[in-house]
């Protein structure tokens, strides 16, 4: 069944494209069903997500990103986004001349702590442009620390790998499906290690890491609406509230309520 998603609210790229000297910090909020037009600019661009799930198409890629997490759109790339929930997200613009050590490719990034806290330094202080040394030279710390941020090309990868494919499109329609690897080999003609080995080779991650990644991005828009964590849990597979907040905290580094109050949700 193919769904018509709801019209969505058009709109130009706000001040997050700024053209930046060496590199500028601009900060949005998009309401749900936004849609920014495609552009390009001959500037890098990291979209750091701060609330929100940022789905963004990049040179004909598919691209999604959750908190704590980075998409870097290299110079003269073209891009646009569109966004179910509402977002809230930080820009870092780099001159060409910064973002050479970048990727060439788009990718998205994991964000260590040290990267996190130097982004919440320049957005609580409202400094879009390092002027001070200081500023300046926490700036360089910074492109520094994001050369070593681990890098994937999406972060819930997909195959077309034939025996993998028709688990993954499975879990995607049903995320609460808890099948063991083994279980799922036999449905495919497999066994349990050579299907282990192809999540690896094809996903870069194992089959338990891929299924915790697709339950947090399914529980993101769940938690925006006025459902209890306990129902959450066990629409996502989990038997218990516990093991679906220790999940959620493993991966965003917060757990579910605070996240909650952090989009200033009530209970």
């Amino acid at each position: 069944m193919t769904c018509r998603r709801p019209r969505p609210q058009r709109h130009s790229a706000p001040s997050i494209s700024l053209a930046p000297q060496t590199l500028r910090f601009c900060e949005a909020h998009l309401a749900a069903m936004t849609d920014l037009e495609e552009e390009w600019h001959e500037w890098g661009q990291l979209a750091v997500i701060h609330s929100g799930l940022m789905e963004l198409s990049i040179e004909g890629q598919s691209v999604i990103a959750p908190p704590g997490f980075g998409v870097w759109i290299p110079p003269r790339a073209r891009h646009y986004s569109y966004n179910h929930q509402p977002l809230d997200f930080g820009t870092l613009n780099l001159s060409a001349e910064w973002s050479r050590d970048m990727p060439a490719i788009p990718c998205v990034l994991e964000l260590s702590p040290l990267v996190q806290a130097i982004m919440t330094h320049f957005r609580q202080n409202a400094l879009a442009v390092p002027v001070e040394a200081t500023d300046l030279h926490l700036a360089q710390v910074l492109i520094e620390q994001l050369l070593r941020c681990p890098r994937q090309q999406r972060y819930l990868p997909t195959s077309e790998d034939r025996q993998l494919a028709p688990v993954l499109r499975a879990l995607e329609q049903q995320p609460a499906d808890n099948r063991s690897l083994a279980q799922w080999a036999r449905l495919v003609h497999s066994t349990e290690r050579t299907l282990s080995r192809r999540c690896q080779r094809e996903l870069g991650m194992s089959f338990s890491q891929w299924r915790q990644r697709l339950r947090f991005l399914h529980a993101l828009p769940l938690l925006e609406q006025h459902i209890s964590i306990k129902e959450i849990a066990l629409e996502l597979g989990y038997s218990s509230s516990s093991a679906f907040i220790t999940m959620f905290q493993s991966l965003s580094g917060t757990t579910p309520e605070r996240y909650r109050r952090q989009l200033g949700i009530q209970p």
